[in-house]
């Protein structure tokens, strides 16, 4: 009976399973990568050893954090019942076949491989965006839409990989996909949250309501994505992120997110958003001045930085709130977050560092990849388990 509660417990919720999974994969993955890229290793994939790392993260690890906070948020969305149960175990196992499938292209072949790993996508945009519809609640297509695009971006993946043998295109499409709804979903959790914990304080000064200037900033950055996407190394696209970064952090500075320091929970949110701020400058830097700046340096700003801080973020605190847990940190969260922000430090830094370079890149994904797995052990627990409030 007690193996039967937990596992109804765990697909009780969204962000139960998937956040576990994912934790484990994106751990996993990189830790079979580097001595797959160093050549110790291999796997049956038709893939270049970089881009199986790109796709398991990006297409992988990444789409499973987005499933288990979308359909978790959704029904707050659109006051609908919690995807649960039978449901929500048939998209977890279509997203571990995707998985499997890529791992083992080289034996099925690309076709079979991009059908079985585009489901994912697929299935998660069609299950949201029926969600949204019956509730009439169409703001809430926009998340839908940018699922479309990722969707689009792998399966363009699938094709750049197969014809040219690496993919560059599709990457930049994916990568800008994902940082427009981490600006999208982080623009209204990150000032909501501040908003609430500031009134819990009794602070008068709130963080200012999305408007016109929000709106602006983000169109300006979708234009910088899409720039940079088709025109990595123009002169004009540099011009478009420069832009795009500091109305980024223009607009980070009306959420009050220096008020926030004595909260690693929520201060970690404005911390991944400012980093993509930061990375729409050292972008545009590194195309202006390439023999200063290294362009992979600044992508994985983005990539280890950006990207690992918010989905990591997200994951402790949803976790901790959807299992009537205290909205605080503790050492375990500090860990997380100390060890994925080193990872990504090093990580950028892996390009200047000579020699040594292979070391660090090695030293960098132990980093990163611990930090997923602290997440992983730390939270099976609270995961599988009951809510601490003893709320069903």
């Amino acid at each position: 009976m007690t193996g039967t509660a937990e596992w109804k417990r765990l697909f009780s919720g969204a962000f139960r399973p998937f956040f576990l999974l994912a934790a484990v994969w994106m751990a996993g993955s990189i830790l079979v990568w580097v001595p797959f890229y160093m050549g110790h290793a291999a796997l049956p994939t038709a893939f270049a050893p970089r881009d199986w790392h790109v796709h398991a993260m990006l297409f992988g690890g990444v789409p499973a954090i987005i499933a288990g906070f979308t359909l978790t948020a959704v029904s707050s969305w659109t006051g609908r019942p919690t995807i649960a149960g039978r449901p929500l175990a048939i998209l977890v196992l279509i997203w571990l076949a995707g998985r499997v499938a890529v791992s083992v292209s080289a034996l099925i072949g690309p076709i079979a491989a991009a059908a079985i790993d585009l489901a994912f996508p697929l299935a998660l945009a069609a299950t949201l965006g029926r969600e949204v519809a019956l509730s009439g609640n169409w703001r809430n297509m926009r998340v839908v839409g940018l699922l479309l695009l990722l969707a689009l971006a792998d399966a363009a993946f699938h094709v750049e990989a197969t014809e040219r043998g690496l993919a560059d295109v599709s990457i930049r499409a994916a990568l800008s996909a994902v940082l427009t709804l981490i600006l999208l979903m982080g623009g209204r959790i990150t000032p909501a949250f501040t908003r609430n914990w500031l009134k819990m304080r009794r602070e008068s000064r709130l963080p200012a309501p999305f408007d016109r200037f929000d709106a602006v900033a983000m169109a300006i950055s979708g234009l910088a994505f899409i720039s940079w996407t088709v025109a990595p190394t123009w002169t004009g696209t540099a011009v478009v992120l420069a832009l795009a970064g500091v109305l980024t952090a223009a607009r980070l500075t009306r959420w009050r997110g220096l008020a926030t320091r004595s909260e690693p929970l929520l201060l970690v949110l404005h911390v991944a958003m400012a980093t993509i701020a930061v990375g729409f400058v050292i972008e545009a830097l590194a195309i202006l001045w390439p023999e200063v700046i290294d362009p992979m340096a600044a992508l994985h700003l983005w990539t280890a930085g950006s990207v690992g801080l918010t989905v990591l973020g997200v994951m402790t605190r949803v976790s901790r709130g959807h299992t009537g847990r205290p909205l605080t940190a503790g050492r375990l969260e500090l860990a997380i977050y100390a060890l994925v922000s080193f990872g990504a430090l090093l990580r950028m830094a892996a390009p200047y560092t000579g020699d040594a370079y292979i070391h660090v890149l090695a030293c960098a994904g132990i980093l990163w990849a611990a930090a997923f797995l602290t997440f992983a052990i730390g939270y099976a627990g609270i995961l599988a388990g009951p809510r601490a409030d003893g709320r069903v």
